[in-house]
């Protein structure tokens, strides 16, 4: 997993709550078995019509977003199944920065887990940035470290996990963690069992 400890990048505003996973990446896609090459297919049904031309009124595909890589939603993001093809279409497509005023909280994990960075944002706030990305040309700066969005109206402090914040910044993954104990593993192994981990 590649560490990230800042991000600056223009926003995408996703002006719906509720966003289900099957919307974020419909099961038709899922039948790849490496995590690469759902990007294409992120919210394809609200994108596409049924003969796979782009839709006019949604606006993700628009030039004036161009590149965007921060995404900001409503509340409930990532509700409904657990799969972990969400967040891996979201980071494929480019999102590194997903907030909104909460998240589902399989979701929040599985983001975190595949880095992504999750803020969760008062409501207030989610409004205002997503009226001023309206035009396209609105950027956030994230800092993981110092936990602050910077915008052009100021500095907003977030929380958040620090054992996911932690991951985020070392750019550790499950199997990492799992790798920084590979010589208590194997002292384990080699015992026949007969050891604890501590």
């Amino acid at each position: 997993m590649e560490a990230i400890e800042k991000h600056t990048g223009t926003v995408y505003p996703l002006g719906r709550d509720n966003v289900d996973t099957d919307q974020i990446i419909p099961k038709q896609f899922l039948k790849r078995v490496e995590r690469t090459g759902f990007g294409e297919f992120v919210f394809y049904n609200w994108r596409f019509d049924d003969e796979g031309n782009p839709k006019e009124d949604f606006e993700i595909d628009s030039p004036k977003y161009e590149g965007a890589s921060i995404l900001i939603a409503g509340e409930n993001f990532g509700c409904g199944s657990s799969r972990e093809h969400a967040p891996w279409a979201l980071l494929d497509y480019g999102f590194k920065v997903i907030i909104a005023p909460s998240f589902a909280d399989i979701f929040y994990s599985n983001a975190f887990k595949n880095g992504i960075i999750v803020i969760e944002a008062e409501e207030d706030k989610v409004k205002e940035w997503q009226e001023k990305a309206q035009n396209g040309d609105f950027m956030l700066a994230v800092d993981l470290v110092e936990q602050t969005v910077t915008s052009d109206s100021g500095v907003y402090k977030f929380d958040i996990p620090s054992y996911h914040k932690e991951k985020l910044i070392n750019g550790w993954d499950d199997i990492s963690l799992t790798l920084q104990l590979e010589d208590k593993i194997k002292q384990y192994e080699e015992s026949g069992g007969r050891m604890g981990i501590s």
